[in-house]
């Protein structure tokens, strides 16, 4: 089953469960998915898909920040839901230990590499790593390693 059929088959058991906040986020994510095609005029696949709830994630997070400097608490609460609910179509995160093992075989794939290479070596770790880590933590880490 694709991604988007479970999507779409969650949404019905949401429905018919009634529960709102679900439904209300699964609506958004397959708005976004919609607009996407409607754009692009492509049909998405999981790939695509799974950039979608990434993204969508990352908005959701960046709400999170600024309703809780702003003292909105309620919002910032409804966000983490949301948020919560787009994580459970994400392929399983990677640990740190996995991620930095990637990012050596990819700095000794590559060579002798210095801070000026941190653009080749994100776009191969994104090529790797993307919808399995989070690419701001991947970008500490290959900076890290480049440090040392």
């Amino acid at each position: 089953m694709s991604l988007k059929n479970r999507i779409t088959d969650d949404m019905k058991s949401a429905m018919k469960a009634k529960d709102a906040m679900r439904l209300s986020a699964i609506r958004m994510l397959l708005a976004a998915v919609k607009q996407k095609e409607v754009d692009e005029r492509v049909v998405v696949d999981d790939a695509s898909l799974v950039s979608i709830i990434e993204k969508l994630a990352k908005q959701r997070k960046d709400s999170i920040a600024a309703f809780e400097q702003a003292e909105r608490l309620d919002l910032a609460n409804k966000e983490r839901a949301e948020l919560q609910i787009l994580t459970e179509y994400l392929p399983p995160q990677l640990s740190e230990p996995e991620i930095q093992a990637v990012i050596q075989s990819i700095i000794a794939a590559a060579g002798t590499v210095t801070a000026a290479d941190m653009g080749k070596l994100m776009a191969q770790a994104k090529a790797q790593l993307a919808g399995k880590a989070d690419m701001s933590r991947v970008s500490a880490l290959i900076k890290q390693a480049l440090s040392q």
